[in-house]
């Protein structure tokens, strides 16, 4: 259906033989000189959870001025900056309650979603008090969510968002590994589970890389920028398990974001 609007809007005499040839994927529906604005969506590893410096405003979200969005926003300049993306946030909460920032006139939008909608909270709860055998079955479960609901809501999410901001460049980034294998950690899980759990970390970003090619958008892995910098790393740059502050762990650092999450970001965008 986007093909058929963007030959019938966007082909003339003119351009008719650079229209036969365009594919899905690269022609355009608005010219990008008009879209300057800049967007980000998502979850709590794109609102800055970890980093800490939370701003004032919209606190349940745990929005970081440390977070890669703000940092590029910081460096770029664009014309417009809206900080949407929000702890806790899955699919469905973003797409009622943060595209809404989408517009015409945005340029670039930028999201991490997914791990929530997997129940990764509990998977790494199951790992950490279940035993291997838990685990395994809980990270299988996740697995199957992960092909089947999330692909499918992940096709909802993208739609909308090229609906909202048909001119717009949109990257959506992925999760890093968790664990540094035979690293420091002498407590908690074993190298076993650990593997496990950073297998599943590359499913996940696999199945959200393709339906992300699938819309014609970019995906951007953070797996080789976080590489030696996981938990159990001797400078890792993900937040361990911490009682006192649950909500952050796992979570990246603030050189997690800058270090970790920005530069892949600025090489894409």
């Amino acid at each position: 259906m986007r093909q058929s609007r963007i030959a019938a809007g966007a082909c003339s005499l003119l351009l008719a033989a650079a229209c036969a040839f365009a594919g899905p994927a690269t022609a355009q529906v608005a010219p990008r000189t008009a879209a300057t604005g800049y967007v980000a969506l998502g979850d709590s590893y794109s609102s800055g959870v970890g980093a800490g410096d939370y701003l004032a405003s919209g606190k349940e979200c745990k929005r970081s001025s440390r977070a890669y969005p703000v940092l590029w926003a910081e460096a770029h300049a664009p014309a417009s900056f809206s900080f949407a993306a929000c702890n806790g946030a899955g699919v469905d909460e973003v797409l009622t309650e943060q595209l809404g920032h989408l517009s015409p006139r945005t340029g670039l939008v930028t999201l991490t979603v997914g791990g929530s909608d997997t129940g990764f909270v509990g998977v790494l709860a199951t790992c950490a008090l279940g035993g291997t055998g838990g685990c395994r079955s809980a990270l299988s479960r996740a697995r199957t969510t992960m092909d089947g609901s999330l692909a499918a809501n992940l096709d909802r999410l993208y739609t909308a968002i090229r609906n909202r901001a048909p001119a717009a460049r949109v990257v959506v980034l992925g999760y890093p590994h968790l664990y540094h294998l035979q690293g420091a950690c002498r407590l908690g899980l074993g190298d076993s589970e650990r593997a496990d759990l950073n297998d599943a970390v590359d499913h996940l970003n696999a199945v959200i890389a393709r339906r992300a090619a699938a819309h014609g958008f970019t995906f951007a892995d953070v797996t080789a920028a976080f590489a030696g910098h996981e938990i159990c790393s001797a400078r890792p740059w993900l937040r361990s398990v911490d009682v006192l502050a649950i909500t952050e762990s796992y979570h990246p650092t603030a050189p997690g974001q800058s270090l970790g999450y920005l530069p892949v970001l600025s090489r894409v965008s």
